[in-house]
C-alpha cells in the first residue's frame, strides 16, 4: 500500500531532478539561443524582404507616376470642375424656357439643394468609408491589386468616390497601373486640397445617370431627378434616391428610358428595380435607414414615379431655340475675338477668322452653361404659334419638283403656303414675338428671320415717299402722273384699278399705284435714297440696287427678311430714328458675370416731320386703302399706320403696320416662287394675309392690351402745317387753278410749304398734231386752236411726263399738252381725195406739224378742219379740194378735185365753218374735264387685286 501512495511523489522527484541536473540545464541553454537566434534571423529577413517590397513598390510607383504634373489646388479645381454643361435659354421676365440643344442634358447645383437620401444612399453604395478615409482605402486597394494580378473572377473594385471623380473628369477609364497610380496620387491632392461636401457635389453633379424622359443623355442628379420623375433633387424620396444612386454603376442598363423617350419594358425595367434594392440594403447596413423606412422603401412601387415622355424644349420651341442659340454665337463669337485682340470689323472681313469664332463661341455656349435672357414674351409666342396652327386661309398646296441629294431622282412633293410674321416694341427694338413659319419638321428655315423674299409695294414708304418727303422733292399733295410709262425700257404696270391720268403722293401710297411711286422714285434716285435703307437695317443691298429704278416697288437683287422689313417701319413711329431690333437681352456666365447687355443705339433717318406725313398718309392705307379690309377684325382699336405689298406674279404677300407702340408685320409665300391664288376660301391673298396679321395682332393683345393697342395716338410734331395748295402741282393756288376747281388742302412740313404760285396751268391755244397736243405759235392759224387751262408742258416734264409712252393716255383726261411743236421748215405735201357717194374722205398728213386742214368749193373756202377730228366732208354740187396747213400757218397745194354735178333738187348747204366745227366739236372734241385729285377721305378704292402685281 505504501509504495503505491508513494509512486506519484516519486514521478515529480524524478521530473524536476531532470531539469535541476547541470546537465539538462547546459542543454536548455544552448537550445534556447539557437531558437531566438533563429527567431530573429527570421524577424530580419522578413523586415528586410518588406522593406525591399516597399521600395521596389514605391519605385516602381513613382515610375507610374512621373509624367503626372504636380497641380496647385486652382488647377486641381479647373479640372474637376470643368464638365460640359448645356446654356440656359429663358423668355422674357425671367421664364425659364430650357436648355440649348445638347446631347448632354445637365444642370449644376449645391449639395445644399440635394436631398440628404440622395447623399446616404451613393456613399452607402459607392464609398461606404467616404468620410473616413483620405482619398483612398489601403485593404480596398490593396485587394483589387490582388484580385487584378491573380485575374480573380471576382473583381471588387477599388475605387472611392474621390477617384471615382478623378477617373472622370480628369484622367480615363483605361484599365492600367499607370492609370491606377495617378489616380491614387490625384485623390490624395484632392483630399488635400477639398471637403468632403465640395467632392461629393461634385461628384453627383458630373456622374453620367442615363436618360431622361426625352431620350436625352443626362449627367447630374438634377437632370437626373427632373428627367426620370419631373422633380427637383432636393425632394427625391428614400426610393427615387436609391434608384438614382444605382444608376452609375451601368447608366444605360440602369435607366428607364429608351433612346426614343419611352419607358422600357417590364423586363427592361427590371435590372435597375433590382439595383434600386441593393442600394436600399447597403442603406440599411449603413444605419442610414430604420427597419421601418428600408421595408417601405422596399416595397414602394417606384415605377408609378416615373414621368412619361416629355418633349425637349428644341422640339416645343424649334424655331426660337434655334433662334437663340444662332443669335447668342454671334454676340459670344465678337465678345471672344474682342477679349482676343481682335474688332468687330476684322471678322467681317476675313470669313476663316470668322468661322473660328464662331465654332469657339458655340463650343463655349454648349458647354459652359451661360444664361441666355431672350426678349420673347412666352404667353404672346405661345398664342401665335396656335394661331398659325389652326388658321384656315393660307392657301392650297401646290406641287414642286424636288431632287433627292443622296439618289438624284427627282419627286413631287405638294409645298404649301409659308408664313413669317413678327412683333417689335418701337422704342426699345424688343422683339416680343414672331412666327418662323408653319412647321418645323417640314421646313426648318425661318421665315422670319432668315428668309429673304422682295417686299413689294412695302418698299414704296420706305425708299421713295419718306425719302421724297425729306429731300422735299414732293410733298403728300403732290402731283404725279399715272398712265404707262417706259424707263430706260422697264415698264411698271398698275395693279387693280387701272390708271387715273394724273393723281397725288397722298393718293398714290393709299391705292399702291406703281406709276406715279416710280416716277417719284427717279426724281430722287440721283441723291442715292438706298441709303436710307441700310441705315435702316437692309444688310442685303447690292451695288446695282442704288441705280435700279425697280428698286422703288420692292425687287431688292437679294430680297429682305420680314425682321428687317418690319423693323424699319419702326422708323416712323420712332420720329424717324431707327433702333435695330434684337431678341438677346443679356448673356450672363456661369460664375454670374454679365458677359453681354444690349444697348439701344438709336440712328438719326428721317426728321419728325417726314415719320409723321408718311405715317399720316399710311393711316388712309387702312381707313379707305389697300388694307382697308382690316376694318372690323381686330378685337381692339389704335392709331395704326401701313402698308401693303404685293410682288411680281402674286408671289409674295405682306403687310406690315405699326402704331405708337408697336410694328408688326407678317408675309405669305411659297418656299419655291410661285403665284399665290387669288381666290380661296372667298378670300384674296391679299385679305388672307391681312386676316391672318389681325388674328396674330389680337392673340397678342390678348396677352398685354396696354402695349399692343395704346389709346394714345402718334403725336404731331412741330413743323407740320395745314395749307392750301393746287392739287395738280402742289404749289400756292394760282387764279387758273382757283377757276378749274383744283385747290385741296393737306399737311405739310413747314419747311417745304410751298412760296411759288402754280405755274402747273395756263391760259393759252393749242392746236392738235400727229396725235398730241401742243401750244400754239403766234403764227399758227386760229381757226385750228383751242383755247382755256391746260397743264404746262415744263410742269409734265418735271413730274415725269417724259417717261411716258402715249401722251393721248393724258390728252383723254385732262387739257395736256406736249412740248412745244416745231415747223418742218416746209409747206405740207398734197393731199388725195377720195369720193364716197356724198362725202369725199382722205387720210391723216404725214407730216407730224400739220395742225388742220381747209376745205374748198369752186375756189372757195368752205370749212376748217382740226386734224383731230373727222378727215371728211359732205359734198354738194361742184368741185372740192383740199389743202393741209401746219403749225405756222404753211398751206400745201391743192390736192387733187372731186366733182358732183348739180341734182334736179337742190339741196341746201349745211357745211359751212362754223357749222362745221361745231358739229365737229360735239363729235370729236376731246375731254378737256379740269384735272382733279381725289382727297384721302374720297370713297374708298377696292383692294390691291390679285390679277395684277404691284410689283
Amino acid at each position: 500500500m505504501k509504495n503505491n501512495e508513494n509512486e506519484p511523489i516519486s514521478f515529480w522527484l524524478k521530473f524536476t531532478d531532470f531539469f535541476r541536473s547541470k546537465k539538462t540545464q547546459k542543454y536548455s541553454r544552448v537550445t534556447y539561443h539557437v531558437v531566438w537566434n533563429i527567431l530573429l534571423l527570421f524577424i530580419i529577413v522578413l523586415v528586410l524582404g518588406f522593406s525591399f517590397a516597399g521600395g521596389v513598390g514605391a519605385g516602381y510607383f513613382a515610375a507610374l507616376v512621373k509624367d503626372e504634373p504636380v497641380r496647385s489646388k486652382e488647377e486641381l479645381r479647373k479640372d474637376i470642375y470643368n464638365y460640359e454643361e448645356a446654356s440656359d435659354l429663358y423668355f422674357a421676365d425671367n421664364i425659364f424656357l430650357g436648355k440649348l440643344k445638347s446631347d448632354l442634358d445637365r444642370e449644376e447645383i449645391t449639395i445644399d439643394e440635394m436631398s440628404p437620401h440622395l447623399l446616404n444612399a451613393i456613399v452607402a453604395t459607392e464609398d461606404e468609408y467616404f468620410n473616413q478615409h483620405k482619398g483612398v482605402v489601403p485593404k480596398a486597394v490593396m485587394r483589387a491589386i490582388f484580385q487584378e494580378m491573380t485575374n480573380a473572377s471576382v473583381q471588387s473594385g477599388g475605387s472611392t468616390l474621390t477617384q471615382q471623380l478623378i477617373k472622370n473628369q480628369i484622367l480615363t477609364n483605361e484599365v492600367s497601373f499607370d492609370r491606377k497610380a495617378k489616380e491614387i496620387l490625384l485623390a490624395l491632392r484632392l483630399e488635400n486640397f477639398f471637403t468632403k461636401d465640395e467632392i461629393l457635389q461634385t461628384y453627383l453633379n458630373v456622374s453620367t445617370l442615363g436618360r431622361n424622359s426625352s431620350g436625352q443623355n443626362i449627367a447630374g442628379v438634377q437632370a437626373a431627378a427632373k428627367g426620370i420623375f419631373g422633380i427637383e433633387a432636393k425632394d427625391l424620396s428614400i426610393p427615387q434616391a436609391a434608384f438614382i444612386a444605382g444608376l452609375p454603376q451601368s447608366p444605360f442598363r440602369y435607366t428607364p428610358y429608351t433612346q426614343k423617350g419611352e419607358l422600357k419594358s417590364p423586363e427592361g425595367l427590371e435590372p435597375g428595380l433590382l439595383r434600386m434594392k441593393t442600394v436600399l440594403k447597403r442603406m440599411r447596413e449603413g444605419n442610414y435607414l430604420t427597419e421601418q423606412e428600408y421595408n417601405d422603401a422596399l416595397n414602394y412601387d417606384i415605377t408609378k414615379d416615373f414621368i412619361g415622355p416629355k418633349t425637349a424644349p428644341s422640339k416645343v420651341y424649334p424655331w426660337l431655340v434655334v433662334e437663340l442659340e444662332e443669335r447668342a454665337i454671334k454676340v459670344l463669337s465678337g465678345i471672344l475675338a474682342e477679349q482676343a485682340g481682335y474688332e468687330k470689323s476684322d471678322l467681317e472681313k476675313d470669313k476663316d477668322l470668322k468661322e473660328q469664332y464662331t465654332t469657339l463661341a458655340r463650343r463655349e455656349l454648349k458647354q459652359n452653361n451661360y444664361k441666355v435672357y431672350s426678349t420673347i414674351n412666352k404667353d404672346m409666342y405661345d398664342n401665335m404659334q396656335k394661331v398659325v396652327k389652326n388658321y384656315e386661309y393660307f392657301g392650297r398646296d401646290k406641287p414642286q419638283q424636288v431632287t433627292n441629294h443622296e439618289t438624284g431622282e427627282e419627286t413631287t412633293i405638294q409645298e404649301p403656303v409659308e408664313t413669317g410674321a413678327i412683333l417689335i416694341e418701337n422704342k426699345t427694338g424688343k422683339i416680343l414675338s414672331f412666327v418662323g413659319g408653319r412647321d418645323f419638321d417640314r421646313e426648318q428655315t425661318n421665315h422670319a428671320t432668315t428668309a429673304k423674299r422682295p417686299n413689294g409695294s412695302t418698299m414704296k414708304p420706305l425708299l421713295v415717299y419718306a425719302p421724297a418727303f425729306e429731300l422735299g422733292y414732293i410733298s403728300p399733295g403732290s402731283v404725279g402722273i399715272n398712265v404707262p410709262i417706259s424707263i430706260r425700257g422697264w415698264q411698271p404696270k398698275n395693279a387693280g384699278e387701272g390708271y387715273t391720268g394724273l393723281t397725288n403722293a397722298r393718293e398714290a401710297l393709299v391705292k399702291s399705284y406703281n406709276i406715279p411711286a416710280a416716277s417719284y422714285y427717279m426724281g430722287i434716285i440721283n441723291q442715292r435714297p438706298a441709303t436710307y435703307l441700310e441705315k435702316m437695317g437692309f444688310t442685303s443691298l447690292t451695288e446695282t440696287d442704288y441705280s435700279i429704278p425697280s428698286l422703288a416697288l420692292g425687287a431688292p437683287t437679294n430680297g429682305v427678311t420680314v425682321e428687317e422689313n418690319v423693323n424699319a417701319f419702326t422708323t416712323f413711329a420712332n420720329d424717324g430714328q431707327f433702333i435695330d431690333a434684337y431678341m438677346i437681352d443679356k448673356i450672363v456666365a456661369k460664375d454670374g458675370k454679365v458677359i453681354y447687355q444690349h444697348k439701344v443705339d438709336p440712328v438719326d433717318v428721317f426728321s419728325p416731320q417726314t415719320a409723321y406725313l408718311t405715317l399720316d398718309i399710311m393711316r388712309d392705307v387702312i381707313s379707305n386703302g389697300t388694307a382697308r379690309y382690316l376694318n372690323g377684325k381686330l378685337s381692339f382699336s389704335s392709331d395704326w399706320a401701313g402698308k401693303t405689298g404685293t410682288t411680281n406674279n402674286t408671289q409674295d404677300a405682306w403687310f406690315v403696320a405699326t402704331n405708337p407702340n408697336v410694328t408688326f408685320g407678317t408675309w405669305i409665300g411659297y418656299d419655291t416662287p410661285k403665284r399665290i391664288d387669288n381666290n380661296y376660301k372667298g378670300l384674296t391673298y391679299s385679305q388672307r394675309n391681312i386676316k391672318l396679321w389681325a388674328s396674330l395682332v389680337n392673340s397678342a393683345y390678348s396677352v398685354n392690351a396696354d402695349l399692343i393697342g395704346p389709346k394714345g395716338k402718334f403725336e404731331k410734331p412741330a413743323g407740320i402745317v395745314t395749307r392750301s395748295f393746287c392739287s395738280v402741282s402742289g404749289l400756292l393756288p394760282s387764279d387758273a387753278c382757283s377757276s378749274a376747281g383744283l385747290v385741296k388742302t393737306d399737311l405739310f412740313n413747314v419747311k417745304f410749304v410751298p412760296s411759288k404760285v402754280d405755274n402747273s396751268f395756263i391760259n393759252g391755244q393749242y392746236v392738235y398734231a400727229g396725235g398730241g397736243r401742243y401750244l400754239a405759235q403766234s403764227s399758227t392759224p386760229s381757226e385750228f386752236t383751242s383755247g382755256g387751262y391746260m397743264l404746262n408742258p415744263e410742269y409734265l416734264n418735271k413730274i415725269g411726263g417724259k417717261y411716258i409712252t402715249n401722251m393721248s393716255d393724258l390728252i383723254s383726261k385732262y387739257n395736256v399738252t406736249g412740248s412745244a411743236l416745231s415747223d418742218n421748215g416746209k409747206a405740207p405735201a398734197a393731199l388725195t381725195l377720195a369720193l364716197n357717194g356724198n362725202s369725199m374722205k382722205w387720210n391723216s398728213h404725214p407730216e407730224r406739224d400739220v395742225v388742220g386742214y381747209r376745205v374748198y368749193r369752186n375756189g372757195q373756202r368752205v370749212a376748217s378742219i382740226r386734224s383731230n377730228e373727222t378727215l371728211a366732208y359732205s359734198i354738194q354740187d361742184g368741185t372740192y379740194y383740199v389743202t393741209a396747213v401746219d403749225i405756222v400757218g404753211k398751206e400745201s397745194t391743192p390736192s387733187n378735185a372731186v366733182t358732183k354735178q348739180r341734182e334736179q333738187k337742190q339741196e341746201v348747204p349745211i357745211n359751212t365753218t362754223e357749222t362745221r366745227e361745231e358739229q365737229t366739236n360735239q363729235e370729236t372734241k376731246p375731254n378737256v374735264t379740269p384735272v382733279e385729285t381725289t382727297s384721302p377721305t374720297t370713297p374708298e378704292p377696292p383692294a390691291e387685286k390679285p390679277a395684277k402685281s404691284e410689283n
